[in-house]
């Protein structure tokens, strides 16, 4: 496994999952992925489930709440980068044209963050990193490999996180873009087509998996739904996007060649 002790700023760290039906979302991804699901009491009256593959935190899952619902927040899987600083990645964000959602915020002592939503729409999370640096495993069967920025506006989308994060935007295909944070590819953008209906802006992380035709029929017969079929990418590998029962979307990918 590919085993991580830290994550450099500008690289994505954490994934998480809010979902409206914790018990049963911990039953369908235990069960899509090999997860196991430990829970730990993060206040009075919420549970946050950390996700481990093989004994490594790979994310986590909680409960949206009763707020969060009555405002119409969707079940949603939320990705984090990783910051020096959450106060001055959050300023900076909105000295951009970025929103700050939600104030940079410590979280216990296992770090400070802050949610940022960019000038297209699309939300994310800074991880400012104490006593836990996010995900323990990255880039193997199981666990998260890559994130993608569906947007309305790619020109805009990178000069924002071009500028923020230092990334570089990869353009080689007119219809994608690869982030690269020096010379390592860590995500990717492409704009929203017309054909996918009203789909709002927004980060999507990716499970590396052994076989992508066998996890997508094995995620329908937990009761989850495809988005998009599984399909080839050249030179890249296969992949699909699921829905899970409960509403959340995400996509598996195949490799061809893994890291």
């Amino acid at each position: 496994m590919s085993h991580f002790d830290q994550h450099a700023p500008g690289s994505f760290c954490w994934i998480e999952l809010g979902t409206s039906d914790a018990e049963a979302a911990k039953k369908f991804y235990t069960q899509l992925f090999g997860w196991t699901a430990n829970d730990t009491a993060a206040g009075p009256d919420m549970v946050y489930t950390i996700l481990q593959l093989a004994g490594k935190d790979a994310g986590a899952l909680f409960k949206l709440t009763a707020e969060h619902q009555a405002q119409g927040v969707p079940p949603h899987w939320l990705s984090y980068i990783s910051v020096k600083s959450a106060d001055e990645s959050a300023e900076k964000a909105q000295q951009l044209g970025g929103k700050v959602v939600m104030s940079p915020f410590d979280v216990m002592d296992v770090g400070r963050m802050a949610m940022i939503q960019d000038p297209t729409g699309a939300t994310f999370a800074i991880w400012q990193a104490r006593n836990h640096i996010g995900v323990r495993v990255k880039d193997e069967p199981g666990a998260l490999c890559w994130n993608e920025l569906a947007t309305t506006d790619k020109m805009k989308a990178a000069e924002f996180y071009t500028k923020l994060f230092g990334w570089r935007a990869k353009g080689d295909d007119p219809a994608y873009t690869e982030w690269m944070l020096g010379e390592v590819p860590i995500g990717g953008m492409m704009e929203i087509r017309p054909e996918w209906g009203p789909v709002p802006p927004n980060w999507m992380p990716y499970i590396q998996v052994s076989d992508c035709n066998a996890t997508a029929e094995n995620a329908m017969a937990l009761g989850g739904s495809l988005k998009v079929q599984p399909t080839d990418i050249p030179h890249v590998g296969r992949f699909a996007t699921i829905q899970d029962p409960q509403g959340a979307v995400f996509s598996i990918v195949k490799l061809d060649h893994p890291a």
